[in-house]
Parts: C-alpha cells; structure tokens; sequence
C-alpha cells in the first residue's frame, strides 16, 4: 500500500499563505468557521491530483486563472509552493504564474530523504504539466523502480471524494460500464459498477475467473446501509449488455419486496451514506482519502454510524474530513482535530491539545466547546 501523508507544507495558494512543515495524523478532522480555509485545504489536494495526471493547465483555465490560485493575487504573492514527506520519500513543486494567468512549474522534485525538505533528484524546471508521471518508470540505481515510481504511486492514489452531487442528472443515479470498477471514482459516478465487483468476487468455479476482490467488504456495505435505512434490503446489480459493454445500474431492494427500485428513489441523504460507506469500507482505500463536509444530508444517527466508519477507515488508510457539524465533532478526541481559523485574511491551522481542554471536557463535549468558542474556530472580524 503506499504511504500516507507525514508532513507537508503549503504556501501561497488561496487563503494559506504559509502552512510550514504540518503534521498529518492518521485521523485529521477539521474545523472552522465559513471562509476560514478548510476548501482550500481540500482543494490544494483537488489540484494536486489533477497535476500528477498532467490536467493542471485544464484544471487552472476552468478554476478561475492563475490568479484565483495565488494568495491575495499575483501582487501579493508570486509563486506556489507544496512540499509532503511521506517516509521514506518526499515530493515537492513550485508553481509561478505566466503572462497568460497560467501556471508552471518553476521547480519540481522528488526525494529519498529522512529529514523533510531535502530536495532529491530534480524533474526540471519550465514545464507546464507535471513530469512525475512520465519519469515513474525510470529504474532505479539498485533496485527495478526509482524513487520517482513510489513517489507517483502514493500521491496519485491520494483521493479528494466529492458525494455532494446527488440530482437527478449525477452519474451516480445512471447506467454505466461494469468494467469500471478499479477504483471507487471521486464523484461515487462507478458506484453500482465498484459494487458489483465486490458483489461477485466470490470462489470462482473450476476454469472461471471472476473480478479480484473479496466478498466481505461487499456484505459490509450492505450491512452498514441497513444501520442508517431501516427499509433497505439489498443491492440489485445487473449487468445488462450495451453494444460491446456492460453497463449497469445502482437499483436495490426493499425488506418484504423483491421488486427491483431505481436509484432515483433512493434520498440524497441515503444515496450520499451508501457512497461515504463505500469509500471508508473498500478493501484496497488510497493512501490518503480526504472528504469535504460529508455530514450534509445525514440524520443525527446516520452521524454516530459515519463517525465510527472514519474511525475505523484511520486504522488502515489516512483520512481528512472537513466539517462544520458540532454533533459530528462530539465523536472525536481532541487530538483528531484541527481548527482553522482566519487572521489578516491568512488561513491559520492548529491541532487541538487535550491537557488544555481537560476541565471544560469534564462538562462539554467536543461539539459544545465549539459552539461556545473555547477553542474559537468561528467567524472572526479582521
């Protein structure tokens, strides 16, 4: 599995000036007021994937320009910076802005290093896409594969899921291809697909060969759905033939009834549940998963059931959540989480320390003592 996330440093993009050598835990949950940053967090994540398969330019032109990405605008600041340790290896860029309102790389690099912020072996500089992608299968001085080949394979598999669309039109709620199962895609659009595969990953009969996964996890999401909808059975997946594919769809079952529903009658809250379960109880979870307020639709109960998943998702895979949801923040410790709060129009992130919090947590819990603003993290004038 490739590694998680160390330590990392973000400056000049968006609302983070400087984010300077942070920590990353297993279990990351942050918090703070509307504008305070927690997005932008997640979306220096969003454009880090799309840079690593080389649709940065693409990325930039449809998010605003150069200039949305810097902070305070090219005036204020001149270049991007990112830098993440994820032992033994550490992958680093500097992005600047072109006369175009485009993005390239200043610097771009990768290393083998035990302390964090070594730059190792340069991937040049001048270039407008990512050359990480194209060096990964480039051997290495005593081994098949170089640095730049774990490298790639650890930040590409970092996974910013967005369940947030959930209309009538989201590829979620559609037909499509049972061959795209390999991955669970960021939009939950190959859901009945992923499912599928896990479906039918059982013993195969003598001379068949069925999708590679194991049954178990399929049986859990299941399982884990019933929790939170009371009146859900069972998946109906079938593949049905379209030209030289399959395509299939995410119907489903009732308790009492086997007439097949469409997903279009399941709820947004019900349809975002099954997706954040299927992405916490995959068998093969990216290194690095990050979700950005995945408490939106959910019933109260549904929160216990989705605090336990990330809970349990921490101890195999790394996992940020962004949130605004107090009754959500009750289920964590206090080293868990991370407030963020904005000064002099910077986005500012601390860790919260439970030996500060000790005698408000004999009569608060976590969710309580943010309301109250002990630990502030709401709006703040500047």
């Amino acid at each position: 599995m490739a590694a998680p996330i160390k330590k990392l440093t973000i400056r000049g993009f968006k609302s983070i000036r400087a984010l300077e050598d942070f920590e990353l835990r297993p279990l990351n949950i942050l918090i703070g007021a509307n504008g305070a940053g927690k997005s932008n967090f997640v979306d220096f994540f969003t454009m880090l994937r799309e840079m690593v398969e080389q649709r940065l330019q693409d990325y930039v032109r449809t998010h605003g320009g150069a200039d949305a990405h810097l902070f305070l605008g090219p005036k204020v600041t001149q270049e991007i910076v990112g830098e993440f340790r994820f032992p033994p290896n550490s992958y680093g860029f500097t992005l600047k802005r072109t006369v175009r309102n485009e993005l390239f790389f200043a610097g771009e690099w990768t290393g083998f290093k035990a302390v964090f912020g070594d730059i190792g072996p340069t991937l040049g500089s001048g270039h407008l896409e990512a050359k990480l992608k194209d060096r990964k299968d480039s051997p290495g001085r005593t081994a098949k594969h170089g640095v730049e080949y774990h490298v790639h394979n650890a930040v590409s598999s970092w996974t910013v899921y967005h369940f947030h669309d959930t209309s009538d039109t989201a590829a979620v709620r559609g037909e499509g291809s049972a061959r795209n199962h390999e991955r669970l895609l960021e939009d939950g659009g190959n859901l009945a697909a992923f499912l599928l595969n896990l479906r039918d990953a059982k013993s195969p009969a003598p001379g068949i060969q069925l999708r590679n996964a194991s049954p178990a996890p399929y049986e859990l999401i299941r399982d884990t759905v019933r929790l939170v909808a009371p009146f859900f059975d069972d998946f109906k997946l079938r593949p049905k033939s379209n030209g030289s594919d399959e395509v299939v769809l995410l119907e489903w079952t009732q308790k009492g009834s086997d007439y097949p529903f469409h997903p279009s009658q399941l709820s947004d809250g019900t349809l975002r549940f099954i997706c954040m379960a299927t992405a916490l109880l995959q068998p093969q979870p990216p290194a690095t998963m990050l979700f950005d307020e995945p408490e939106l639709g959910l019933h109260p109960y549904a929160l216990n059931v989705l605090a336990g998943l990330l809970k349990q998702a921490a101890t195999r895979t790394q996992v940020i959540v962004s949130t605004q949801s107090a009754p959500l923040l009750d289920y964590f410790e206090p080293e868990d989480v991370i407030v963020v709060d904005r000064q002099d129009g910077a986005s500012g992130f601390r860790r919260l320390d439970k030996t500060q919090l000790a005698e408000w947590l004999d009569q608060y819990s976590l969710g309580e003592l943010w309301q109250k603003n002990v630990f502030e993290g709401g709006p703040a004038h500047e």
